[in-house]
């Protein structure tokens, strides 16, 4: 059981997500959102010992993936322009404004790096969504979309590095809470917005919090090695989704605080995570959406004996499932 890093910083949180901003948030966006289900598994079925999981769906999120509770946040909370709200994203933040903006009659425009996988390329285009694809990385995505805001003023809304994004992320740490006491939680790490959220919502508790991290993609990793959000490698198959190259200050400034450790998998585990969940219990994740997974699965994090284990599936937009016309 590994301790805080910082335990003097424990109860340090950033303006803004302390638990009773986060529980009038989750109120407001209530009417907006599911609630997903929390589904329990044998271990032995996976080939696991003496652990009992339970796997967050929010795979089954509007949109398809834990975003739509920050987005929501910020389109509910937040001033918008006539000219609507403009986002970066790899995919699956792009979709969640794409879907909310829909939802409450406010313009969009998405920009999306080449490496977006098509299946979240259709999901943004169903959505209305005015898209622009550019751009290698989710990196490029984003200055060109600080271009449109200078020249439009249209409103920003950040994937990870904004309070209203991290506030609406913890609301699944709320919802976890009222699922079920856990020693630990493991949450996959891309810009930072959902270990962030969910670390906020738990610090000072005895649940620990461990993110998960491609080995292609450690951006938390090499922030905690540094003391400071620093470049990373931004490739992998998870690419469209951890792999922003640099992890976001504000959910740094939580990790740092109360995020218990990181461990890092390889693409091959995840692969490997993405089939176990399919053959077993016939959830079709997207690469993100099983990395958190894989630390389990792989080794890479091996739970106490009886030792309480959520596993946040967090993404499903994949086309890893066809079916016969």
């Amino acid at each position: 059981m590994n301790e805080s890093r910082h335990p003097e910083t424990a109860f340090i949180l950033p303006q803004g997500v302390d638990r009773d901003a986060v529980r009038a948030t989750a109120a407001r966006i209530a009417p907006y959102i599911r609630r997903t289900p929390m589904l329990r598994v044998d271990a032995s079925d996976f080939g696991l010992l003496g652990t009992a999981i339970s796997l967050k769906l929010e795979l089954f999120q509007h949109s398809g993936s834990f975003k739509a509770r920050g987005a929501f946040t910020s389109l509910l909370e937040r001033d918008v322009p006539a000219v609507g709200v403009v986002a970066a994203s790899g995919g699956n933040h792009g979709a969640a404004v794409a879907f909310a903006a829909r939802k409450l009659g406010i313009p969009a425009k998405i920009f999306i790096p080449t490496v977006a996988s098509q299946t979240k390329i259709a999901r943004l285009r169903a959505y209305g969504a005015d898209l622009v694809i550019g751009g290698d990385r989710y990196a490029d995505a984003l200055a060109a979309s600080e271009v449109w805001v200078a020249e439009t003023g249209a409103l920003p809304i950040h994937a990870y590095d904004q309070v209203e994004t991290l506030r609406g992320q913890a609301t699944l740490g709320a919802e976890l809470e009222d699922d079920g006491g856990f020693d630990t939680l493991l949450v996959a790490v891309g810009g930072g917005g959902l270990i962030g959220g969910v670390a906020a919502w738990f610090a000072g508790t005895a649940t620990r919090v461990v993110g998960v991290e491609p080995e292609t993609a450690p951006t938390l990793y090499r922030a905690r090695e540094a003391g400071e959000p620093v470049d990373a490698e931004a490739g992998g198959i998870a690419a469209d989704s951890l792999a922003p190259r640099r992890i976001g200050s504000l959910p740094f400034s939580i990790a740092q605080a109360h995020v218990h450790d990181v461990v890092l998998v390889t693409d091959d585990a995840i692969r490997e995570a993405q089939r176990a969940l399919w053959g077993v219990t016939r959830i079709a994740t997207e690469p993100g959406g099983a990395a958190a997974f894989a630390a389990l699965l792989s080794g890479r994090y091996v739970a106490a004996p009886g030792e309480r284990v959520g596993v946040i599936v967090c993404g499903g937009n994949t086309d890893a499932v066809t079916f016969p016309a």
